[in-house]
């Protein structure tokens, strides 16, 4: 797998779309698609070719292209035959990485991930448990008009040995080019300061767009607060940690939808 990013000076600026636009760039995508659509007809949904074009401005040919590359990559890799009983060590990754069962002030899904849990599973099935929760945030999100995902990872205890590069580049790339407009924003939580050596070099793997939603929050910072205050309610983040993972790997098996 090749990875590739771009420099810009300025982000693009976005585009917006009304539904006659919409509906209109959604057919003009399934023409350039060819046969991919009677081919893969539930992943090339109207809901899937939007968020495609949301994510790429409103540009058709750049929707249809990522849409190719993604049919390519889920014919090969077969995200939706991910269960969880062929997920190794299934119940130990859920509490590393867990959708809860409370949703953002947005209504939006979130989505948990605590990289200082050390973990002897190999990197090929970390990325396997990744999909298995991408595949399952699309599932419950296909109506969503805007990005519906608020992705949160919790830093407490966090080392350079907690995440290896190979596992976050990679982690990275599939998010965004084969997941490209499911996250609204990334929340990195109290981020250790060796962390900053560290997000010199993976801040480059992001596109301008997504590297835009990366906001970093501290405890013991009253500005972090405010924010975290205007998106969730804050006594539902306040659960000990053991207990909120409990709770959550027990729904993360299944399909939330």
């Amino acid at each position: 797998m090749s990875y590739h990013f771009k420099r810009r000076s300025e982000p693009t600026p976005l585009i917006t779309a009304s539904s006659q636009e919409q509906l209109a760039k959604i057919n003009e995508v399934r023409e350039l698609l060819g046969n991919l659509p009677m081919e893969m007809p539930k992943f090339l949904s109207s809901a899937t070719i939007r968020r495609f074009l949301r994510a790429r401005n409103w540009s058709t040919v750049q929707a249809a292209n990522s849409l190719k590359e993604a049919a390519s990559w889920r014919r090969q890799y077969k995200p939706e035959k991910i269960c969880w009983e062929n997920i190794p060590d299934s119940e130990k990754e859920a509490r590393r990485g867990y959708i809860p069962d409370y949703l953002d002030k947005n209504g939006r899904m979130v989505f948990v991930i605590l990289p200082a849990i050390k973990t002897k599973t190999s990197e090929k099935d970390l990325i396997k448990y990744l999909v298995y929760n991408l595949e399952n945030l699309v599932l419950n999100s296909e109506d969503a008009q805007e990005e519906s995902v608020v992705l949160m990872c919790d830093f407490r205890g966090w080392a350079v040995s907690s995440t290896p590069f190979s596992l976050t580049r990679e982690s990275l790339y599939i998010i965004q080019k084969y997941y490209p407009g499911l996250i609204a924003v990334a929340i990195l939580t109290n981020p250790p300061r060796i962390f900053q050596s560290f997000w010199k070099i993976m801040k480059h793997f992001l596109e301008p767009k997504m590297k835009e939603k990366v906001k970093f929050v501290y405890n013991n910072n009253s500005e972090s607060q405010r924010r975290m205050g205007d998106m969730f309610d804050l006594d539902k983040l306040g659960l000990p940690l053991e207990e909120e993972t409990q709770r959550a790997w027990t729904s993360t098996r299944m399909p939330r939808k």
